[in-house]
């Protein structure tokens, strides 16, 4: 199972040397993976919604690929993962140039975990449909896939019309994984049916939902004529105000259910410094070291 971590994007801060000592931190660390959450513009009032509830405009949300740009040039190995982009209030081609162009500098490490997002605020400020959302986003995924394998590409959708024009360059990865982040039936179903993973729901510990929505993707895919064991299954452990026995008993369950990602996630849970996330990153790793 391959092991990573959250960055805590409305906690690091702006300064860019913190950045890079958190990120090369990481790597150091032996953490496998990267992932960031995405949210272009945000509203000053709060959302009614417990755990969207501190996401305003007092909170820093960093951008994810600008993000990565620099976290490739800070690092080596470590695996750079949106999860997730919410892929349909962008452009598709200029999604597509962009994840190619991030992949092709940081040496094919890019995961683009998408998502369909949830605030129709940001549709409506990007120009973007939030109704027809989740259509429009597998549209969106085969064309981005023949942008990121084929010089040239034709293609005539509902939402997408391309007559013999292409991305240079092209991405290393041909196609660039592309994984989709989903916390109901029906986007989990997608993502089993056309995705090559999914980013379970961070807040669903492992047990009975969550193996239900194992079950729903795993079947998914088989009903779609794949094989889910080709697919990825990236879940989370919540540091909390937790210790470092229950994150490892939950890691271990993770692991038992099948997860071949997971990711640890530090936001949020009253840490006051970028040095204190930093060291729980390190107690976990004593808990939970590379196997």
């Amino acid at each position: 199972m391959q092991v990573g971590l959250s960055i805590h994007t409305t906690e690091i801060g702006n300064d860019p040397i913190a950045i890079r000592d958190f990120v090369q931190a990481a790597e150091d660390m032996g953490y496998e993976h990267l992932t960031l959450i995405d949210h272009v513009i945000l509203s000053g009032t709060a959302v009614a919604d417990d755990w969207r509830s501190f996401y305003t405009r007092d909170n820093a949300f960093h951008e994810p690929l600008i993000f990565y740009a620099y976290a490739a040039a800070l690092t080596k190995s470590i695996e750079l993962a949106t999860a997730i982009l919410i892929l349909p209030q962008r452009q598709t081609a200029l999604v597509a140039k962009q994840a190619a162009e991030l992949d092709l500098l940081s040496g094919g490490r890019l995961r683009l975990g998408v998502g369909i997002g949830w605030n129709e605020m940001e549709f409506q400020v990007l120009g973007q449909n939030f109704r027809n959302r989740a259509r429009r986003v597998e549209e969106q995924i085969e064309v981005m896939r023949k942008l990121w394998t084929h010089e040239l590409v034709d293609f005539d959708g509902e939402f997408h019309k391309i007559e013999d024009a292409g991305l240079n360059p092209l991405p290393v990865q041909r196609p660039i994984p592309v994984w989709i982040g989903a916390f109901v039936e029906p986007a989990i179903k997608r993502a089993g049916r056309i995705a090559d993973g999914w980013i379970a729901n961070p807040r669903v510990p492992p047990g009975p939902e969550s193996e239900e929505h194992f079950e729903i993707f795993r079947n998914a895919a088989r009903e779609a004529g794949r094989d889910p064991d080709t697919l990825g299954i990236d879940a989370s452990v919540l540091s909390g105000d937790r210790g470092s026995q229950a994150w490892a008993a939950e890691a271990e369950q993770w692991q038992a259910m099948g997860a071949t990602h997971l990711t640890f996630r530090t936001m949020a849970s009253g840490l006051g410094s970028n040095a204190a996330h930093i060291e729980t990153l390190r107690k976990f790793r004593e808990v939970w070291p590379a196997r």
